[in-house]
Parts: C-alpha cells; structure tokens; sequence
C-alpha cells in the first residue's frame, strides 16, 4: 500500500476506531463499578432473591461486555500498529499530521 492518501485515510479510520473503542471500553468498566456496588448493597440489604439473581446477572452481563470490547479494543491497537510501522516506511509521511495522531492515540491507548 504506497499510496500516502489511502494510507492516511486509514491511519484516521483506525485511529478513531481505537478512539471509540476505548471510550467503550472504559465506560463498560465504570458500568460494571457501579452494578457490582448496587448488588453490594442488595446482599448488605438483605434483598430478596430475585434482586440478588438479577443484580448476579447483571454483573455477568458486564463482565462479559468488558472481555468483548477489550478484545475488539485489542485487534484494533494491534491494526493500527501494524499501519504506523509500514506508513512509517512510506518517505512521504514522515512527520505527516495523521501519522502523528495515529501514534498519539495508539500511545494513550496504552494497550
């Protein structure tokens, strides 16, 4: 792929999908904080059965978005590597803007 538009389309399509999928990433976590305090309180309640199973599932429910999106999250820091390391080799897009970014985002990933 030598050529510098196509492979700065990419480099801004792949970066923003690292973007989005960290944010997802990281609200699932922040969702999955909140369901395990809220089932916390149901069993320091004493809440009925049913709450305690619902809030169970719940939590498992999280826990399973949080392995689903990390692993999306992965495949993508790992496409978006292997795009910076042959966009790198491209004489035309060293020190180019999206090139930059891409390595910014691939940074704050930090995956």
């Amino acid at each position: 792929m030598s050529d510098i538009p196509a492979i700065r389309r990419q480099l801004k399509i792949k970066a923003g999908v690292v973007k989005r999928l960290g944010k997802e990433c990281n609200l699932y976590k922040k969702e999955a904080g909140d369901q395990r305090r809220k089932l916390d309180k149901f069993i320091a309640d004493g809440a009925e059965d049913w709450d305690i199973n619902n809030g169970t599932r719940m939590m498992e429910e999280s826990d399973k978005m949080i392995t689903d999106s990390a692993n999306r999250l992965g495949k993508a820091v790992g496409e978006l590597r292997d795009l910076i390391v042959e966009a790198k080799k491209e004489l035309g897009l060293a020190g180019d803007q999206e090139l930059l970014e891409a390595e910014k985002v691939l940074q704050e990933a930090g995956v």
